[in-house]
């Protein structure tokens, strides 16, 4: 007989030790992995269709996000609104809601951003210090698109009208009201200008950039993000409200059994979700445009989608595929010039990039990928 001593610790007896967070979270992040992957390589077949080499275009696209410091710092001002948008809708997901309006929410935290910067020195007949101004400026941009979303959060959460279509319905209102704004009257009064926008701001109510060199336009507002991405981590996971939201979105019966108050925490959940996305808005203008341009930021709510479900709705995996859109956006210039193939062809690669994460049973089945049997599938919730 063995003694008790020489057991072995994966005796029938005796349970299995479960897998550490950390390779957990690679399991996850691997179907999101292949999914680009695999994006990428069907998208070399459509470049070679189109006639280019798709190991140049792929080496221009390369170079062209990360070939220089240039480079880099173009493809981080791409990414750094799609870090905000992105972390609006999953901040949504996980409450179970799906936000299709972070593009009015970002177009109208822009507009608020613009005025608080070029109107209220001249509403208050004064110059106003940067260390007020500033704040000011985003913190219209973040209020303005936190109002907006928690709209579409009050209707679900007392008349049970779906957010979906109220958020759609939202956008049309949000981007009309600026198209007015910006022909009208908060048009830029200079006899030269044509297009509709603002004013510049004030020199008072913009964010530096973070590096000397010109050539380099990189600015604090990228770190903000970065930051942000952290306090939203910290908000959904080390806190009682982000337990709360993660409940509600997973089952708002269960929920509300164990004394949530599921209507205020929808809300919550949309106005925080539409303040990330106003955040976005008031970074472009105070940090990169300096005034607000019609249709400046048109597609960034919709890509915001692709980066929350290519992310598994975590602000890390956010940050990740905000990074790789921006360098796809960014090197997409650089591939064209090497190669000559429309620059669309970026658009069809992040399409098919969110179509194998959104049916990511066609990567399980291509690379044979099985679901792990300690993993907890939900049937409620968005991109969970």
């Amino acid at each position: 007989m063995a003694e008790a001593g020489t057991q072995s610790a994966a005796s029938p007896g005796k349970p299995a030790k479960p897998a550490g967070r950390f390779g957990a979270s690679l399991r996850k992040m691997l179907v999101p992995v292949l999914a680009v992957f695999t994006a990428l390589v069907v998208g070399g077949v459509v470049i070679k269709i189109s006639g280019g080499d798709p190991l140049l275009a792929y080496q221009g696209l390369w170079e062209g996000a990360f070939g220089s410091p240039k480079a880099i710092s173009e493809t981080f001002i791409w990414a750094t609104p799609y870090i905000f948008a992105g972390l609006a809708v999953a901040l949504g997901f996980k409450g179970g809601l799906f936000n299709i309006g972070a593009e009015g929410q970002l177009a109208l935290g822009a507009v608020a951003a613009a005025w608080v910067g070029y109107g209220l020195p001249k509403v208050l007949d004064t110059a106003i210090p940067a260390i007020i101004h500033v704040p000011l400026a985003v913190g219209a941009g973040i209020l303005a698109g936190g109002l907006w979303g928690a709209i579409p959060g009050w209707l679900k959460a007392r008349t049970g009208s779906h957010e979906v279509i109220n958020t759609i319905m939202m956008n049309y209102i949000a981007l009309l009201m600026t198209s007015f704004l910006l022909n009208g009257p908060m048009k830029d009064p200079n006899p030269l200008n044509v297009v509709a926008r603002t004013p510049n701001i004030a020199d008072s109510a913009r964010i530096g950039r973070m590096f000397a060199d010109p050539a380099l336009r990189v600015h604090w507002g990228t770190l903000a993000a970065f930051v942000v991405a952290g306090l939203v981590w910290w908000l959904l996971w080390k806190t009682t409200r982000g337990f709360e939201i993660r409940t509600v979105g997973l089952n708002p019966d269960a929920a509300r059994y164990a004394g949530v108050n599921v209507g205020r925490t929808i809300i919550l959940t949309m106005a925080l979700s539409g303040m990330l996305a106003g955040f976005a808005g008031a970074i472009e203008v105070t940090a990169l445009n300096y005034r607000h341009e019609l249709s400046f930021a048109l597609g960034y709510g919709l890509d915001a989608i692709a980066i929350a479900l290519l992310g598994r709705t975590h602000p890390v995996g956010v940050v990740l595929a905000a990074i790789l859109f921006g360098a796809m956006r960014n090197g997409a210039t650089k591939m064209q010039f090497l190669t000559q193939i429309p620059v669309d062809i970026i658009s069809v690669v992040q399409a098919m990039i969110l179509l194998f994460v959104a049916a990511d049973e066609i990567v399980r089945f291509i690379y044979r990928i099985r679901v792990p049997k300690d993993e907890v599938v939900t049937t409620r919730g968005w991109g969970g």
